[in-house]
């Protein structure tokens, strides 16, 4: 049985110089990822455009499979960048304004890198599964849930976990159907409002008594 590839980075960058040879060397991957897809790409043609030698990719990173492990980390922390830090300012507002939020924060996360992000689904499994896509959702289902049980008073829906993987599911998927498939909606004003209504008549949202903003 042939042994895996070895997908962590052999050291750790400490030095300027050492890190600006890292940053090159992921920034290339991914350029070679987008250009030539997960098969054809290689170390060689990796450290050609990073400009650096093969034998000094390999002082940092085994294999193809670990600088591609290690550009999958990077865009995963990004798409959760963007997740927690509109979650957290959305908890205390009303549901059209938090759901309007999560639909753009969703949008937002799987917008970067676009290109990249296709390839890291549709053709890395290999390296390391879907695991790591796969924390975003996961973090924007956990905020979600806490978000519903503070405003559960406004909503029809009784079963709050299943709300959430429901909302959260639904919107991961039409946004990544976007990525994939009709990336000019991805800076379309009314796809935005069309999949916040989804959300919004799901969770039959009742605006609070007394709330003339939220009537009107």
């Amino acid at each position: 049985m042939p042994r895996a590839a070895a997908t962590k980075a052999r050291k750790q960058a400490t030095q300027e110089r050492s890190r600006a040879t890292v940053e090159a060397l992921l920034a290339a991957t991914a350029r070679v990822l987008v250009r030539e897809g997960y098969d054809r790409a290689s170390t060689n043609k990796i450290a050609a455009a990073a400009g650096v030698s093969v034998g000094s990719l390999y002082q940092y990173f085994p294999s193809k499979e670990a600088l591609v492990a290690a550009v999958q980390d990077r865009h995963v922390e990004h798409m959760l960048s963007e997740v927690r830090a509109t979650m957290t300012q959305a908890v205390h507002r009303p549901l059209p304004e938090a759901a309007r939020e999560l639909v753009r924060v969703m949008i937002a996360a799987h917008a970067v890198s676009p290109k990249l992000h296709r390839v890291l689904v549709e053709q890395i499994p290999r390296v390391r599964g879907l695991a790591q896509i796969e924390r975003v959702g996961e973090e924007a289902l956990s905020m979600t849930r806490v978000y519903l049980g503070a405003h559960a008073s406004s909503l029809a829906v009784e079963d709050l976990e299943m709300a959430a993987f429901i909302v959260v599911t639904c919107v991961e998927a039409l946004t990544h159907a976007a990525v994939l498939y009709r990336p000019a909606l991805l800076g379309d004003e009314s796809f935005v409002d069309e999949v916040t209504a989804v959300v919004i008549r799901y969770l039959g949202y009742r605006a609070p008594e007394g709330d003339a903003g939220e009537r009107a």
